[in-house]
C-alpha cells in the first residue's frame, strides 16, 4: 500500500514544529553564481511553489545544504552528474486530475468528472550529486547590506495601497477598520525584522471579503480557525521575504503559536496543504499589486 502523501508531508512538518524549528524560514542567501535566487529552484530554473517551498527548505535546513537548486535522479544524469551513493532524496509533490465517469443519482445517465488527486515525486539538492556544471554549486561573491531601509522592499510594500499606521508597539491587521498598525521602523532591530512584520499582517490584510475573502471560521482569539489564518500569515510573510530577497530572523512572539499549529496538523493532515495554498494566493496577490512585477507578467 503507498504511503499517504498528505501524512508523510504533515508528519515532517510537524516534527519540525516539535523540536521549535519553523520550517519556512530561507535557509539560505538570495544570492547565487546561477542567479538572484527567492525560492527553492527546478533544476530548469522553475522556481517551486506552495507546499513544495516548505519542504525542500525544511530538508535544507535539517541537512545543511546552501545550494537551491534540486534535481530529479534523471535530470542529475541529463547534465553529466551522478547522485552520490548513499545520498537520501527530499519529497516534492504535485497536484493532477484523473476523470471518472459515474452515474447521475436521479437520471441516471453517465457523466465524467474530474476527481483531483496528489503525487510526489522525488529530488536531491545539486550538493548531493557530483559532476555538475559548477554554476549549480557555486555561490555569487558575498555581499554586505547597510542596516537601513531597503528601496525595492519599500516600493513593494507602498504599491499595495493599504492603509498602515505606525506607532505603538504592536503590529496588527484589524479587519473592521482594514487597517494595519506597526510600530516604527527604528524599533525593530534590523530592516529585515521590520519587513517580515509588515509582510505578515500584509498577508493578513489580503484576507478581506474585498480582496481574497479568506475566512477559517474564526469564533475566539487562539482557536483552530485563528491558528489556521496565523499560520497562513507566518507563512505568506516567508514566501513574500523570499521574493524579495530578505532573510528576517524569527519574531519570538510567533513560537507561541507552535503548539497551536501543531493541534491543528495533528486533527488534519490537509492542513498544512490548505495554509501553504492560501499563502501562495496571499503572497501572489500582493505581487500582482506591484507595477514591476505585472509589467515583467505581461
Amino acid at each position: 500500500m503507498k504511503s499517504d502523501i498528505y501524512q508523510r508531508v504533515t508528519d515532517r512538518i510537524v516534527a519540525s514544529l516539535e523540536t521549535g524549528v519553523r520550517p519556512w524560514i530561507k535557509p539560505w542567501n538570495g544570492e547565487h553564481a546561477a542567479g538572484r535566487i527567492t525560492r527553492p529552484l527546478r533544476g530548469n530554473g522553475v522556481p517551486y511553489r506552495g507546499i513544495n517551498i516548505l519542504m525542500l527548505w525544511s530538508a535544507a535546513m535539517e541537512k545543511g545544504y546552501a545550494a537551491p537548486i534540486w534535481l530529479t535522479f534523471k535530470q542529475a544524469q541529463a547534465l553529466g552528474g551522478m547522485v552520490r551513493k548513499g545520498e537520501q532524496d527530499s519529497l516534492v509533490v504535485y497536484a493532477s486530475t484523473f476523470t471518472r465517469s459515474e452515474a447521475d443519482a436521479e437520471t441516471g445517465e453517465e457523466q465524467e468528472r474530474d476527481i483531483p488527486f496528489l503525487k510526489g515525486y522525488t529530488v536531491f539538492n545539486a550538493e548531493q550529486i557530483d559532476g555538475l556544471p559548477a554554476q549549480y554549486l557555486a555561490p555569487a561573491a558575498p555581499r554586505l547590506d547597510p542596516v537601513q531601509r531597503i528601496a525595492h522592499a519599500e516600493a513593494f510594500f507602498a504599491a499595495t495601497g493599504a492603509a498602515i499606521s505606525h506607532g505603538g508597539n504592536q503590529a496588527y491587521y484589524r479587519i473592521s477598520a482594514d487597517h494595519v498598525q506597526m510600530p516604527f521602523f527604528e524599533t525593530f532591530r534590523d530592516a529585515e525584522s521590520y519587513y517580515a512584520t509588515l509582510a505578515h499582517e500584509l498577508t493578513h490584510w489580503t484576507r478581506h471579503p474585498s480582496r481574497l475573502d479568506r475566512d477559517f471560521g474564526r469564533k475566539r482569539f487562539g482557536d483552530e480557525g485563528y491558528a489556521m489564518e496565523e499560520l497562513v500569515a507566518e507563512l505568506g510573510a516567508a514566501f513574500t521575504c523570499a521574493d524579495l530577497d530578505l532573510t528576517p530572523e524569527p519574531r519570538p512572539d510567533h513560537a507561541a503559536y507552535i503548539g497551536n499549529w501543531l493541534t491543528v496538523l495533528k486533527n488534519d493532515k490537509r492542513a498544512i496543504f490548505t495554509a501553504a495554498s492560501h499563502a501562495q494566493r496571499a503572497a501572489d496577490f500582493l505581487a500582482n499589486l506591484n507595477p514591476a512585477i505585472r509589467k515583467e507578467a505581461a
